[in-house]
C-alpha cells in the first residue's frame, strides 16, 4: 500500500514507477523544543559571554572579562556533560572557537585580539564549509543531524547530498559577510565591536540559519517520496558520514 508521500510523488512525477520511489520520512520533532535548543545555543555562546565581558570591562577590567568568558565556556560544557548523553556538535563547534579566541586574547593581553580573531575565525569557517562542499563531503550533513533525523537511504541520495553542498556554500558565504561586518563595526569603537560580536553577528547567524533551513526544505521536498513529519520525538542515531 503506497504512502501519501509516495502517491503525491507519482502524481508530480508520472513518468516515475512506484518501485523506483523510496519513501523517506524526515522526523522534524516538535518545533518548540527545536526553537528552544537554538535559543539556548545563542545564549550560551554569544549573548551571555558578551554581557560577561562588557560588565567586567566596566568593573574589574578587560582581562578579567576574558577570564570570565573562558570560565563560562568550561562551565557550559561541564553542565552539558553531566545533564545530557550527547553534546550537540553545533555547541562544541561554537564553544571550541570561543575558547580558542579567548585563550589567544589572554595570552597576548589584548581585547582587540578577542574582537579581531572572530574575523579570522569566520574566514576559516567559510573555507571549512566551502571546502567541504567542494570535496563533496559537506559538514552541514553532520550538523543537521543535531536537529532532525535523516534516513540513511535519503542521505545516500545524490540529490540530498547536492542540497547539503549548496547549504554549505550558503553558510560559507554568510561567514564571509560576518567577517566584513565585524571589521566595519570596529571603526565605531571598542564597545560597538563587542556588541557587534554578541548581537549583530548573532542576528546574522540566525538569519543565515533560516535561509539555509528554507533552502534545504525547498530542495528536499522536490525529491520523490520525501515526507516531513512534525511532532514525533527524534530517534537517537549515530551521525552519517
Amino acid at each position: 500500500m503506497n504512502s501519501p508521500g509516495l502517491g503525491q510523488a507519482l502524481r508530480v512525477h508520472p513518468h516515475v514507477h512506484a518501485s523506483d520511489v523510496a519513501s523517506h520520512v524526515i522526523e522534524l520533532g516538535h518545533l518548540k523544543p527545536a526553537v528552544a535548543k537554538a535559543l539556548r545555543l545563542l545564549l550560551e555562546t554569544a549573548v551571555i559571554p558578551t554581557m560577561l565581558l562588557y560588565v567586567c570591562m566596566l568593573t574589574v577590567g578587560q582581562m578579567w572579562g576574558l577570564v570570565a568568558v573562558l570560565a563560562w565556556c568550561f562551565f557550559t560544557v561541564g553542565v552539558r556533560m553531566v545533564t545530557v548523553r550527547r553534546i550537540p556538535g553545533t555547541l562544541m563547534l561554537c564553544i571550541a572557537m570561543l575558547v580558542g579566541r579567548t585563550s589567544l586574547a589572554l595570552a597576548l593581553s589584548s581585547i582587540y585580539v578577542y574582537l579581531l580573531q572572530p574575523v579570522a575565525g569566520s574566514v576559516l569557517m567559510a573555507f571549512l564549509f566551502i571546502g567541504s562542499a567542494l570535496f563533496g563531503r559537506p559538514i552541514t550533513m553532520r550538523l543537521a543531524q543535531d536537529f532532525v533525523h535523516l534516513p540513511v537511504r535519503l542521505v545516500a541520495d545524490r540529490r540530498c547530498r547536492r542540497m547539503f553542498v549548496q547549504v554549505s556554500l550558503l553558510w560559507g558565504m554568510s561567514r564571509l559577510l560576518d567577517a566584513g561586518m565585524s571589521i566595519g563595526v570596529l571603526h565605531w569603537g571598542l564597545a560597538a565591536g563587542i556588541f557587534s560580536r554578541g548581537f549583530f553577528s548573532g542576528a546574522l547567524t540566525a538569519l543565515s540559519v533560516l535561509v539555509c533551513a528554507y533552502w534545504g526544505w525547498s530542495r528536499l521536498r522536490k525529491i520523490p517520496g520525501v515526507e516531513f513529519r512534525l511532532g514525533t520525538p527524534l530517534p537517537q542515531a549515530e551521525p552519517v558520514a
